[in-house]
């Protein structure tokens, strides 16, 4: 498969997200009274709205942000494939998009067929990252302008999607797609449950990146083993630092 994919025009992207405030009493009275709206409607047997914030308002744009994007690029360097990861993580979510979106415009420059790569990334990374792009004032570039793509003709490759083979009722999470691929991931010292609490509670965000990184790793694995080559040995990532 994905024969046709070149990987030094890929960019592999994963996000880590979390709820605007650190519990619901933090939210100005308009917003909780649309918190309440909204997860009546999305979650309709959820009895308390207020116990459900912490849990459940980082998966969703208007209630959350992104404190984490992990990118991996491909590149060849003694007639092997590397990896080349890094982060971009911040408090301040404008910071955090800003320098993701310079990323993406400079690559476009190069590469105008650049496609993005990740793990159901469109049906929440790239609508969560446009969304909130928005709500801060900030220009899409080409490649995240999804609305003007038809639907096959968007630059997005989604290993979720891929793994479907159109059957869209089914969804496999990364870590047993990895498992059942045969690829080697690392122990996770956290899961995605925990990035809120790592972040509000523990405020640790090099933490998360570090979490948000092996996801980017594993993604990358996967493309391979989808297109038959061997995946990544350990030297051959690069892990930029902060």
């Amino acid at each position: 498969m994905l024969q046709n994919v070149a990987l030094d025009q890929l960019l592999l992207l994963d996000i880590e997200t979390v709820p605007l405030e650190a519990d619901y009493d933090h939210l100005p009275e308009e917003m909780k009274a649309l918190w309440s709206e909204k997860i009546t409607k999305t979650l309709p047997d959820s009895v308390n709205g207020p116990e459900t914030f912490a849990d459940r308002a980082g998966i969703y744009a208007e209630f959350g942000k992104i404190v984490c994007i992990s990118v991996g690029l491909f590149y060849i360097e003694n007639g092997s494939y590397h990896l080349r990861i890094k982060s971009f993580f911040n408090d301040d979510e404008t910071v955090v998009l800003t320098e993701f979106l310079e990323l993406i415009n400079k690559l476009y420059a190069k590469y105008q067929r650049i496609l993005l790569c990740g793990h159901n990334i469109k049906e929440f990374d790239i609508p969560y990252i446009c969304r909130r792009a928005m709500i801060k004032g900030l220009n899409l570039p080409i490649p995240l302008q999804v609305n003007n793509f038809k639907p096959w003709e968007q630059p997005v490759i989604d290993t979720m999607q891929i793994w479907r083979f159109g059957d869209f009722r089914n969804y496999t999470s990364l870590k047993l797609l990895a498992a059942v691929m045969g690829i080697p991931t690392p122990k996770d010292d956290i899961d995605g449950s925990m990035v809120a609490q790592v972040y509000w509670q523990e405020q640790n965000l090099p933490r998360i990146a570090a979490y948000c990184q092996k996801d980017v790793l594993t993604v990358a694995q996967l493309i391979l083993k989808f297109k038959g080559l061997p995946i990544l040995k350990e030297e051959e990532v690069d892990f930029v630092k902060y």
